[in-house]
């Protein structure tokens, strides 16, 4: 017993240092006022100053999961039935390169690419496609939603993939000989043998949006804007950790909702 607890004891003590301890104090701070007495005035405070941030953050994180799901269950169909002898290898290499690149460079190369002389209208105003005087920068909600998609696609394709390559494909066989397209087989049949996998994925992913700064920092310069930004704009310029982290429960809730509803889904369908 005790060479299995020593074997392990270094790793549950960072995350008890590095993840347990802060997330404890950070949910004592939120209810703790400034003379040291139980409080929601921080929470309220956030919602006041932040409400519009909040509904913000949620509906960027939604839109930006659901183009992850659309994207990630095409490509991962794609690799499992797709016939072409050389889309598929292509498209396995090409795919994966977001997983290495981190989120800051991600934020910086998209506030490039995105901006309003950036080279995405570039591109476009030398094919004719729009007019260089009317050219719109996208550094707003959907330079963040494309920004996270790109991001976070590879990881939830690789997990889908990889489901998707485990399943007895003697019913995808027999659905095609039956005269079904790939799209359907797609749809009907390997979607709901993966669909646990798809939404552990896409909980991992809203995780990950939620807790990123660098992104909406460099893409977002005025309000509204994610939590993480406001977040790091009240400690940096009041100091002030209470409310902080009052904004940060929000963030708390949305993922715990999601996880539990997630929980709640899978043990519904081991009960069937």
């Amino acid at each position: 017993m005790w060479p299995g607890v020593l074997l392990i004891a270094p790793a549950l003590t960072a995350i008890a240092l590095l993840y347990a301890l802060p997330l404890l104090r950070s949910l004592i701070t939120a209810f703790v006022g400034e003379d040291g007495h139980p409080t929601l005035g921080n929470l309220a405070k956030a919602l006041e100053f932040y409400g519009a941030d909040i509904v913000y953050s949620i509906l960027v994180a939604l839109g930006s999961l659901a183009l992850i799901a659309f994207v990630s269950i095409a490509i991962a169909g794609y690799l499992t039935l797709g016939q072409s002898r050389w889309a598929v290898p292509l498209l396995r290499w090409i795919y994966r390169w977001p997983l290495f690149i981190p989120f800051i460079v991600a934020g910086q190369t998209a506030r490039s690419f995105l901006a309003r002389n950036g080279v995405l209208n570039t591109l476009l105003t030398d094919v004719g496609l729009v007019d260089a005087a009317t050219a719109t920068s996208l550094l707003d909600w959907r330079g963040l939603v494309l920004t996270f998609a790109w991001k976070q696609i590879p990881f939830v394709t690789l997990l889908l993939a990889g489901a998707m390559a485990s399943l007895d494909r003697s019913t995808i066989e027999a659905a095609r000989n039956l005269g079904a397209g790939r799209l359907r087989c797609l749809i009907e049949i390997v979607l709901p043998q993966v669909r646990p996998q798809l939404l552990v994925a896409l909980v991992l992913s809203l995780v990950t949006i939620m807790s990123v700064l660098s992104v909406p920092v460099m893409l977002i310069s005025g309000n509204p804007t994610m939590m993480t930004a406001m977040m790091a704009h009240r400690v940096t310029f009041y100091g002030d950790y209470a409310v902080a982290n009052a904004l940060g429960l929000f963030s708390y809730l949305l993922t715990a909702v999601a996880a539990w509803a997630y929980l709640r889904m899978s043990l519904r369908e081991k009960s069937n």
